[in-house]
């Protein structure tokens, strides 16, 4: 059995662009993006009333979609009897492969999470997600830095 070379040139560049959607930004209390370094942030004190598991979902993506729409279209190209047959695969392979390269990568890109219930000085409470990278437990103090928008937990 032969394969063409541009075929195996499209499972590479598929495989490629699905490992390419697997990369997941994080939300973790410690990383802190380039434009974030070097910027003022506005600190809080406060006590952790509560820390439960969450999921964070995970990012449906374009990547996942079109690579799996790739995959699915060349093996849905095989099914079907002559040009119209094999169309109507290749049309509905697309579709398929299309729909389960999202999920895939929605779940691929999915994690643990912690919602932190801090009561603040001032006696408010604020509830922060963040990824499930460090431990915090009630009554716990902490800090909470926030700069546009983006608020994290800290020791």
């Amino acid at each position: 059995m032969t394969t063409s070379k541009p075929l195996l040139a499209l499972f590479a560049l598929s495989g490629t662009v699905l490992l390419h959607g697997c990369y997941t930004p994080t939300s973790s209390g410690s990383v802190y993006s380039a434009g974030q370094a070097r910027s003022e942030q506005t600190v809080r004190l406060g006590v952790v009333e509560s820390v439960r598991q969450v999921t964070i979902e995970g990012t449906p993506g374009e990547l996942g979609t079109i690579a799996g729409g790739v995959v699915g279209g060349i093996g849905g190209s095989t099914i079907g009897g002559g040009s119209r047959g094999s169309a109507v695969g290749t049309i509905l392979g697309a579709v398929a492969g299309g729909v389960a390269g999202s999920a895939i990568e929605r779940n691929v890109t999915q994690r643990k999470g912690i919602e932190i219930t801090v009561k603040l000085q001032n006696g408010e409470l604020r509830a922060i997600t963040q990824d499930a990278d460090e431990v915090f437990r009630p009554g716990e103090r902490v800090r909470l830095v926030s700069s546009g928008g983006v608020t994290r937990v800290t020791h």
